[in-house]
This record gives C-alpha cells, sequence and structure tokens, in this order.
C-alpha cells in the first residue's frame, strides 16, 4: 500500500485514467500549492504518529439532502467545551461556520473548475470560523456520475489541492469502506491561531460524523449533506504543535462504527 504522504503527482496521475486534465498553472500558484501540500504532509505525519504501528498504516490528513448547505443559517458545530488537557495547549476556539451565497458559489466553482464547473452542484458550501493568508472556507460539489470535488475558497475564488480536483475520488478509505477521505490541512491565520480544514465522504451506513482533535477526548459534530462531509476549526497555540484531527462515525443507533484515532486506513 502506498502512503500517501508520498504520492507524487506522476503517481496520481497514473492512477486518474481519463479523469479531468490537469490546468496550466502559473509559476506562484505552483509554489503556493506545494506551500499547502508540506502543510498537509505535516498534518498527515501527525496523524500517522498517533496510534501503534501497527494499526498506523497510513493515516490521512480529512445519502441525499434537498440542496447544498450555502442557504443555511450560520452553524456553530460545537459540542461541549474543550477538554482541560488539549494537547500542547492548544485548544478548539471555534467551529462556527457561516454559508457562502449561492452567487459567490458559483463563481468558486468556475475559477475552480473553469469548463467542467457546469456539471457539479455545491452540497456544502461554509466560510471557515478564521481565515488564513489563502482559505476562508470550503465548497463541495458533485456530478451527476457520483464525482466529488473539494474547494477552498478565498473570496470568490476557488482552488483545488487534486491535480485534477477529481483525485479525491476512492483516493482512500478507512477501516470498513464507511468514510473515504478528501483533502485536509492546516494553516496559520493571525497570531497564534490555526485553521484545521477536511473534508470527505461517507457511506448510507452512517448517520453521524463527528471530529475530535489530538488527545482531547471532545467530539464537535462535522456538517453532511449529500454523502459529503466538512469539518473545520480555529484552534489556538503554535502551529507547529498542531492537533492531528480525527473522524468519527456513527449509525443511526447511536453506535460508533468508525474511529479514526484507533483504525486504520487503506488505500483503494
Amino acid at each position: 500500500m502506498s502512503d500517501p504522504r508520498h504520492d507524487t503527482l506522476g503517481d496520481r496521475l497514473r492512477l486518474l485514467g481519463t479523469q479531468m486534465p490537469a490546468p496550466t498553472l502559473p509559476a506562484a500558484e505552483i509554489r503556493r500549492r506545494a506551500d499547502r501540500r508540506r502543510h498537509r504532509r505535516h498534518a498527515l505525519g501527525a496523524t500517522a504518529a498517533c496510534t501503534a504501528a501497527a494499526l498506523c498504516l497510513a493515516l490521512p490528513s480529512v445519502l441525499h439532502s434537498p440542496g447544498p448547505r450555502h442557504g443555511a443559517a450560520p452553524t456553530d458545530t460545537s459540542s461541549v467545551p474543550a477538554s482541560p488537557h488539549p494537547p500542547a495547549g492548544f485548544t478548539v476556539t471555534s467551529t462556527r461556520t457561516s454559508p457562502i451565497g449561492a452567487g459567490a458559489v458559483a463563481k468558486i466553482l468556475a475559477s475552480c473548475l473553469g469548463q467542467d464547473a457546469s456539471n457539479f452542484h455545491a452540497v456544502i458550501a461554509v466560510r471557515a470560523p478564521v481565515a488564513t493568508q489563502d482559505t476562508d472556507g470550503v465548497v463541495i460539489a458533485v456530478n451527476s456520475a457520483r464525482q466529488y470535488v473539494q474547494c477552498e475558497t478565498k473570496g470568490h475564488k476557488g482552488t483545488s489541492m487534486s491535480v485534477p480536483p477529481t483525485f479525491i475520488n476512492d483516493r482512500l478509505w478507512g477501516t470498513g469502506h464507511l468514510i473515504e477521505f478528501f483533502d485536509s490541512f492546516s494553516e496559520p491565520a493571525h497570531g497564534e491561531q490555526t485553521l484545521s480544514l477536511g473534508a470527505g465522504h461517507y457511506t448510507p451506513d452512517v448517520a453521524k460524523i463527528t471530529i475530535s482533535y489530538g488527545d482531547n477526548p471532545t467530539q464537535y459534530p462535522a456538517l453532511m449533506a449529500d454523502g459529503a462531509f466538512v469539518y473545520t476549526a480555529a484552534l489556538s497555540g503554535p502551529e507547529r504543535n498542531s492537533p492531528s484531527p480525527y473522524v468519527h462515525a456513527y449509525n443511526a443507533a447511536g453506535q460508533e462504527i468508525y474511529n479514526q484515532q484507533t483504525e486504520p486506513t487503506t488505500k483503494q
């Protein structure tokens, strides 16, 4: 099984078959994406180090609804106050999101996907609780073939960490094939704040998804719609000690059926 932290662009493109061709990017944008991938690899490495070596094989970065989340009211996904024992002085200061309007979503998808934007419709579109130099939210969209894309936002502009954006499909699954991981990353915000953001896909067996951070047992509900989930949080403390996010999945009876912190992931 290959390690997603060491996948090269060539390896990715060989896996893609006939998916959308990669766009031509200016040098500045290539450098910016490389910086963000380094943040992503750092987050992946911290996650992989969390459990016993026998279980940590390759932990990732990280239904139908009437419409995308961009028409909903602002959402605070906080559940209970943070544990008094967060790792390395880190605390989750906010998980509050706000909806992105339909007009902005259209511009975000157009800049992220180009001519293919018309083939996708947004299922989740929210601003994060804190903004960084490059990111203030995320849009998850899907097409008629049930291919997902994840476009990070900054204002009305959208970009994807994956080349092409549909590379996230069937890339990395958790034990039991219940949770698929898309892109996840952490980036420094103003002060000693860090933005943690990730997304993925869930199967119909999953009724609820929550996220915990580091050794803090507090779990925060993820946003879920049309088979996609998103989590985002503002964390306080030095970015180099940023806690890893862990995905937890529950069935309709409230039973935990997947725990990323203790169960390995497998590459498709």
